[in-house]
C-alpha cells in the first residue's frame, strides 16, 4: 500500500464517484481504477462495490476509510514539517562548545542566527575542549567548537581565529609592572593549570618541553573558570587562551602577554563533513564562520 493508492481509495470513497475521483486526482479513470484494483490485490479483498449506476463500500472498506484518513493525515504533516525543515523554518541543532567560548564569543553568533532563522531551536552543551570533539565524533552533536585537535581522523575543521595564550596575576603581583612576561620569569611563582587530560594543559607542556623549560604545577583545576578565580584569589599565577581575557578581568585578575616561548593555537568548528550535516546546521556553520571572520 502507497500513498497513491491512499489517496485514490479515499477520491473515491468520500465522493462515490470515480468521474469526480479521477478529476480531483487528475488521472483518467482507467489509471484510477487501476490503483483501486492494485490496492485490493495488496490486501487481499474488496474495498468496494461497483454497478454501473452505485459504488459502496465494502465492511472492509469502510474500515479501511478512517486509517486511510489518519495515514494521508500524517503523510501531509509530515511533508509539511521537512519542507519547513528544509526552507529553515523549522527545526533544532545542538552545538557542543568549550565553556569558554560558549561564555564569551557564542552568544555572539546565536543572535546572529537567531536573526536570519528564529524558528530553529538552538541547544548548547558547554564541554571540555576535548570531551567536544568525542560529541561530534559520537554525533551526539553536530558542530562543536574547539581548539583544533591533533587528530582529527574522518572529522572536518573549519579554523574560526588564531588564538594566542596571555598570563593571568593577581592584582599587586610582582609581574604587574612587566609589559611582557617570560616564562623563566612567570614560573618563579605558583603556577595553576588545568588538570589532565586537557587540550590547554597539552600545549603549555608540549611548548615549554620543546623549549627545554621545566613546568612546575602548584595546583589544578578542571575548568579555566576555576583557574581564573584562583588566581583572582593570589593563589598563582596562570596561562590560559587569550579567549578567557573578557573572563579574566571580569575576575579582576591581571592581563599580560606571555613569551618565550609564545603558544598559539586554531580555535574552530568541528563537525561531521558538511555533506553530512542537517540543514539547520549547516547554515549555522556559515553563521558561524562568517561572525568570526
Amino acid at each position: 500500500m502507497n500513498i497513491k493508492q491512499v489517496k485514490a481509495f479515499l477520491a473515491v470513497a468520500q465522493s462515490m464517484s470515480f468521474a469526480s475521483a479521477a478529476t480531483q486526482l487528475h488521472l483518467s479513470q482507467p489509471a484510477l481504477s487501476l490503483s483501486i484494483k492494485s490496492l485490493e490485490e495488496n490486501l487481499g479483498g474488496k474495498l468496494l462495490t461497483r454497478t454501473t449506476r452505485h459504488i459502496a463500500l465494502t465492511p472492509e472498506g469502510e474500515a479501511l476509510l478512517p486509517i486511510a484518513r489518519r495515514l494521508l493525515a500524517q503523510w501531509e504533516n509530515a511533508e509539511d514539517e521537512m519542507k519547513q525543515r528544509f526552507a529553515l523554518q523549522l527545526g533544532k541543532i545542538a552545538i557542543a562548545s568549550m565553556p569558554s567560548f560558549a561564555a564569551s564569543l557564542l552568544p555572539k553568533a546565536i543572535r546572529n542566527y537567531h536573526e536570519s532563522y528564529p524558528n530553529i531551536q538552538v541547544a548548547i552543551d558547554d564541554v571540555l575542549s576535548d570531551v567536544v570533539v568525542e560529541m561530534v565524533r559520537n554525533n551526539q552533536v553536530e558542530l562543536g567548537i574547539s581548539f583544533e585537535p591533533n587528530n582529527l581522523l574522518d572529522l572536518s575543521f573549519y579554523p574560526l581565529y588564531d588564538d594566542t595564550f596571555i598570563a593571568i596575576l593577581p592584582k599587586d603581583h610582582p609581574l604587574e609592572k612587566q609589559d611582557t612576561i617570560s616564562w623563566p620569569a612567570l614560573l618563579e611563582y605558583d603556577f595553576i593549570t588545568l588538570q589532565r587530560p586537557s587540550s590547554v594543559r597539552a600545549m603549555i607542556e608540549s611548548t615549554l618541553n620543546d623549549a627545554g623549560i621545566e613546568l612546575s604545577v602548584a595546583f589544578d583545576a578542571h575548568q579555566l573558570a576555576t583557574v581564573g578565580r584562583m588566581v583572582s584569589e593570589g593563589m598563582g599565577v596562570a596561562v590560559v587562551p587569550s579567549i578567557c581575557r573578557q573572563q579574566a578581568n571580569e575576575q579582576g585578575a591581571i592581563i599580560r602577554p606571555v613569551i618565550q616561548p609564545e603558544i598559539h593555537c586554531r580555535v574552530g568548528v568541528i563537525c561531521q563533513p558538511r555533506s553530512n550535516l542537517s540543514i539547520a546546521a549547516a547554515a549555522m556553520l556559515d553563521v558561524l564562520i562568517n561572525t568570526y571572520a
